[in-house]
């Protein structure tokens, strides 16, 4: 029963770390001593998990992003047609101006991808001298 605790505890300080409080505030949402909270950073595997944790808010707030660009882009298409010259104007210049870095972003995606994927070819070749 008390290794179940113990396990209880750690996943709550974790998630409360994760969460991005401090050791002190984790420790108390957690019902454990600070010192104990410490102890608990200091193992490299707890802070694995914090690291984990985290990576996964992360990438569910990133997922409801991207979900939310499409609606923003039509939303900024639909001012393009706007009775206001001004609000048009705006509206035309962050159109240009996201499009142009969302295009550098996925340029450089693709880029990293390709020298990913030759650094994996010579470390193949070398690993495998013929």
């Amino acid at each position: 029963m008390a290794h179940r605790g113990r396990h209880s505890a750690d996943d709550t300080l974790a998630a409360a770390l994760a969460s991005g409080l401090t050791v002190r505030d984790a420790a108390a949402v957690a019902n454990v001593a600070e010192r104990t909270a410490t102890r608990r950073m200091a193992d490299a595997g707890f802070r694995r998990q914090v690291v984990e944790l985290r990576s996964a808010t992360v990438r569910s707030a990133a997922g409801k992003l991207a979900d939310g660009m499409t609606a923003a882009a039509d939303t900024l298409r639909g001012l393009l047609t706007h009775a206001d010259d001004s609000l048009r104007l705006r509206a035309a210049s962050k159109l240009l101006e996201l499009g142009l870095k969302t295009w550098q972003v996925v340029d450089l995606e693709a880029q990293v991808s390709e020298l990913s994927e030759r650094l994996a070819l010579t470390e193949a070749m070398l690993d495998n001298p013929k």
